[in-house]
């Protein structure tokens, strides 16, 4: 060992130290490290920053942009819909579509991103179904986890390893070479999950987002809205097709609030929030808070040739994208005190429905829109979320008290879905048939999706995660250090040196053991970087086909389940699942002990040696 691979060994320690304290955070100590190994006369300073050029890095950086549009859009959050109405309140239903969903999203972008979208949802398909939040949140770490086993975009270390392969005069993996892996891996573990479900005992979870938020439930029940509610079709001959909302004078005439309406568009339907100017068609389908009786409302239908629909006890929860609602307050001096909602055209003026009244602790009955305002009076109101913001500006005449937990579940663009779902289509065709090289497909996909409003300028810069791709290019000077001191093959021939003339797939689970286990002191990314050469040099050295051995880091890399730590997915469930340390240990240990020899056995099916 040479004192120019000794110091590089040492400064790699040194990283290794920081990066498991934290202190400072992995970026700055990536760009310690980007500055300090062109000194030690070992690498050039082109080379240290050669990753900054890295085509990889711009595909990653797309690929966070593609993720945001997803999000953005509401894809991620209609799949954790679907979840709810296929699973129900079966625990051993829900894991298992749980983690196809998550798996199938997180195939496309960042896994991170995938945990932060259905934590709300997990938490509110667990308080639906009466479930500890404790028992679906590993679930979904582990999933978003596999997600980077699925597809070769999956996750920054499938990229490095990728990208390692190619410098070296390999071909590259395909889109979809990692499926093969990924799918059994995905079976496997979701069926040990329903069992180890079992050892996470029931917690109740302290630290949720919105918390401190009033739920939408909670004041249908407040405020009687349940009793009010109803849904009606307009029939082609209905009078009221054709008319403008103010030409029929709804809350005059009837004491009726039309909350939304529905809509058929191409093959499905949208909901429309509506305001006096909202022009009614046949088949539409209104939302309404009523004020009158049962009978009155069934005379009005037969009048005016209108059905009643049935109407779910969740409606509201299920429109929260389209419809929100608010609480707020008159405060003293109001020009609102001493005027009724009608007088006021409340509607007209904020957009918004008043669909209760409640006057010290106590929701008042009755036509609340005749009801003259009060000094004090909470008012809950319905209707668009952008007319519900505006109200935080408009201090003098109402004051904003609460909005529900459901506010953090809304997307920006719900009715943009069907062009994020195109795009990414796009990004998929182009990566798997090669016309242009990843890198130019991820971002045809960001421009596509900027092109159909799916996303803009400030929210694409917002969603790529800066720390991870100076974290990335911070560690491939270690590479190519470890390279030209002799490093790596001095790697090698420690790791043929424990082996000996064992089977190749005896590697294979030697050089996962020392993947996850380095993974478990730091990030999967720095791993994959290290790890890359050395798999490579390996496989060299016994005159092997290197793709069973890069596939195997790969999906070692992917597998940090044994700590909170190991990964950014597993430290986000832990404050919403109660975890301790101990939980992901004993979950983790096994499933890192299937998920290694689930690869061992497969990778020489699929990838010969």
């Amino acid at each position: 060992m040479n004192s120019e691979l000794m110091l590089v060994l040492l400064l790699l320690g040194i990283t290794m130290v920081l990066f498991v304290v934290n202190r400072p955070r992995m970026d700055a100590v990536a760009i310690i490290m980007v500055t300090v190994l062109p000194l030690t006369g070992v690498i050039t300073l082109d080379d240290a920053l050669a990753g900054f050029s890295d085509p990889n890095i711009v595909l990653i950086a797309a690929l966070f942009v593609v993720g945001e549009g997803l999000v953005r859009t509401g894809v991620a959050q209609r799949l954790g819909d679907l979840l709810v109405r296929k699973a129900g309140r079966s625990e051993k239903r829900l894991i298992p579509f749980l983690m196809t969903i998550v798996a199938g999203i997180g195939a496309f972008m960042s896994s991170t991103g995938v945990v932060a979208i259905f934590i709300p949802v997990v938490l509110r398909v667990a308080r639906n179904a009466g479930i500890a939040a404790s028992r679906l949140m590993m679930p979904l770490s582990v999933a978003a986890l596999i997600s980077g086993m699925m597809t070769l975009v999956a996750t920054a270390p499938n990229l490095v390893i990728n990208a390692e392969i190619v410098r070296q005069g390999y071909a590259s993996f395909s889109f979809f070479d990692f499926t093969p892996l990924g799918i059994p891996v995905l079976i496997v573990a979701t069926l040990y999950m329903l069992v180890a479900r079992r050892w996470l005992i029931d917690k109740t979870s302290t630290g949720t987002q919105g918390l401190h938020r009033p739920r939408l439930a909670q004041w249908i029940e407040q405020y009687g809205l349940s009793r009010r509610e109803y849904r009606i079709r307009l029939q082609a001959e209905s009078p009221w097709a054709g008319c403008r909302l103010e030409e029929l004078s709804l809350r005059a005439r009837h004491a009726i609030n039309v909350i939304a309406v529905e809509r058929r568009r191409g093959l499905g339907s949208v909901i429309i929030a509506p305001d006096a100017n909202t022009r009614l068609r046949r088949d539409d389908v209104l939302f309404l808070d009523v004020h009158s009786s049962d009978p009155d409302v069934r005379r009005m239908c037969d009048q005016f040739r209108l059905v009643l629909l049935p109407i779910s006890k969740n409606y509201f929860s299920d429109q929260t994208q389209a419809i929100g609602m608010a609480e707020i307050m008159v405060p003293v001096g109001s020009r609102l005190i001493g005027k009724t909602v009608l007088d006021l055209k409340f509607r007209t003026i904020y957009e918004l429905a008043v669909i209760g009244l409640k006057r010290g602790s106590k929701p008042m009955d009755g036509d609340v829109l005749n009801e003259p305002l009060r000094f004090g009076d909470t008012l809950l109101v319905s209707g668009p979320w952008r007319a519900i913001r505006r109200l935080q500006s408009q201090t003098a005449d109402l004051i904003l008290l609460n909005m529900p937990a459901e506010l953090e579940d809304v997307v920006p663009a719900p009715d943009k879905a069907p062009f994020a779902l195109a795009s990414l289509g796009v990004v998929v065709a182009l990566m798997v048939t090669g016309v242009v090289p990843n890198v130019q497909a991820a971002l045809i996909g960001a421009l596509l999706l900027g092109l159909f409003g799916c996303i803009d300028m400030p929210s694409a810069y917002r969603s790529i995660h800066w720390q991870s791709l100076v974290l990335i290019v911070g560690m491939l000077p270690f590479a190519v250090a470890l390279q030209n001191t002799g490093g790596i093959d001095l790697a090698a021939q420690l790791l043929l040196g424990v082996v000996g003339e064992a089977h190749p797939m005896v590697v294979l689970a030697v050089l996962f053991v020392v993947t996850a286990v380095l993974g478990l002191f730091i990030s999967n990314t720095a791993t994959a970087v290290l790890m890359a050469p050395v798999t490579v040099a390996v496989a060299t050295a016994l005159g092997m086909s290197v793709y069973p051995f890069a596939m195997t880091v790969a999906i070692a890399a992917s597998s940090a389940f044994m700590t909170p730590v190991s990964s950014p997915v597993n430290t986000l469930v832990v404050v919403p699942g109660s975890y301790r340390f101990v939980d992901f240990v004993r979950v983790g240990v096994p499933l890192t002990l299937l998920v290694m020899i689930t690869t061992v056995l497969i990778v020489p099916w699929v990838f010969p040696f």
